[in-house]
C-alpha cells in the first residue's frame, strides 16, 4: 500500500478533531479512537463532536469510530496522536498491539509527565518505533481557526523527507499550507516551550504589564527557546521559521490560547486550582513547566523565563514581584 495509507486519529478532543477534518479532505475514510463509547453514539447522530468543535459537520459515513485503541492502531498504517500530553502515558498502557509496522505522527503538544520524556522518545524507549517510522506536527495552527478555515501553516518534522513531503500532500488543501523539516526534537520541544512561555505571556497580561513589555517579553522568549533546543540538538535551524516562532507569537497572543487564557486568570490573583477548574480544558504548559525545569535541571541552560513561570506555579511566588524581577534582565 502507497505511504501512508490508511489514517487513524487518536484523541477526541478540538486538535484531534481539526486533524480529522483535514484527513477528511484527502481521505476516503478515516479511523478514529474515541475512549468513550457514549461520545462515539452521540458523535454518529449529531455528526458532530459533542464537546469539541461543535460547529465542525462530518459525513460519519466516512468513519470508524474505535472505543478500543487497539482495533484503532490495528486497522491504520498511519497513526496521528493527538491526546493531551498528561493523558498520553494512560492511554499508551491499554496498548497490547505492535506498533512497529505503523507510522506515527505525533500532534501532542507536550512532554510525558513522570517521565520527562518526548513523545518521540517515549514511542521509541517503550514501543520500539524508529525514527524514521515518527514525525511531528507543529506550528501556528489553532484547532479552532482551522474549523473556519482560516488559512494556516503547519510543519511536518520527520528524518525521512520522503515521507515527510507525502505527509505534506495528505494534509495540504486550500486552508492549511504545509512545509517540511527534519529538527524532530527542535520541534516538539519548541512546541512544549511556547506553552510555557504563553502561561507567562498571559501572567503579564493579567497584571496588565501592556502591550509595549508583552512585546519585549516575546522577544526574549524565543532567545531562551532558541538558547535551549540548540543545547538539546545543535543542528542548523532558523528559530524565526513559523514553527518556532510563528507558534510562539499565535500562543502568546491569540485569544483561543489555552495557556495564555490559564496565565492571564494566575496573573489576576487566581490559585492554579481554581484557574484549572474555571477553564475546564488542559492548559498543557502547566504541565511542561514542570518537566522542563526538571530537565534542565541537567542541561543547565539559562533559562530565566522558565524559571519564573515554574517558581509562580510551583512554588507559590508572588507574580508581580517575579516579573519585576525579570524585566530587569530583558533588553
Amino acid at each position: 500500500m502507497e505511504f501512508p495509507g490508511r489514517i487513524a486519529i487518536i484523541g477526541g478532543g478540538s486538535f484531534a478533531t481539526a486533524l480529522a477534518k483535514i484527513a477528511l479532505e484527502s481521505c476516503e475514510r478515516i479511523d478514529w479512537y474515541l475512549r468513550k463509547a457514549s461520545v462515539i453514539k452521540d458523535f454518529k447522530q449529531l455528526h458532530h463532536n459533542p464537546r469539541y468543535l461543535t460547529s465542525v459537520h462530518f459525513d460519519t459515513n466516512r468513519i470508524t469510530f474505535h472505543s478500543d485503541i487497539n482495533k484503532a492502531i490495528e486497522a491504520a498504517d498511519t497513526l496521528i496522536f493527538a491526546t493531551p500530553s498528561p493523558f498520553f502515558k494512560q492511554h499508551m498502557t491499554n496498548v497490547k498491539v505492535s506498533l512497529t509496522d505503523k507510522f506515527i505522527i505525533s500532534a501532542i503538544k507536550g512532554i510525558v509527565p513522570d517521565e520527562n520524556m518526548l513523545i518521540t522518545d517515549y514511542l521509541r524507549l517503550y514501543f520500539n518505533v524508529s525514527d524514521n517510522q515518527m514525525a511531528a506536527l507543529g506550528g501556528p495552527c489553532h484547532a479552532e481557526e482551522i474549523a473556519l478555515e482560516r488559512l494556516t501553516y503547519v510543519t511536518v518534522a520527520c528524518t525521512d523527507m520522503r515521507r515527510a513531503e507525502a505527509l505534506a500532500l495528505l494534509l495540504s488543501n486550500h486552508y492549511v499550507r504545509v512545509t517540511c523539516c527534519q529538527d524532530v526534537l527542535g520541534v516538539e520541544y519548541a512546541t512544549v516551550l511556547k506553552n510555557v512561555y504563553a502561561i507567562g505571556a498571559g501572567i503579564c497580561h493579567g497584571l496588565k504589564l501592556g502591550d509595549n513589555f508583552q512585546a519585549v517579553y516575546v522577544s526574549n522568549a524565543i532567545r531562551e527557546m532558541r538558547s535551549f533546543v540548540h543545547a538539546v540538538l545543535g543542528m542548523k535551524r532558523d528559530i524565526i521559521d513559523s514553527v518556532y516562532l510563528g507558534d510562539l507569537l499565535v500562543t502568546a497572543y491569540s485569544r483561543f490560547s489555552r495557556n495564555r487564557t490559564f496565565g492571564t486568570m494566575i496573573g489576576k490573583g487566581y490559585s492554579v486550582k481554581t484557574a484549572q477548574l474555571e477553564m475546564e480544558m488542559i492548559a498543557e504548559g502547566y504541565y511542561g513547566t514542570k518537566c522542563l525545569h526538571q530537565i534542565n535541571e541537567e542541561l543547565r541552560v539559562e533559562m530565566p523565563m522558565l524559571d519564573m513561570v515554574y517558581s509562580i506555579l510551583y512554588e507559590k511566588a508572588d507574580s508581580k514581584e517575579r516579573v519585576e524581577k525579570l524585566a530587569l534582565t530583558f533588553n
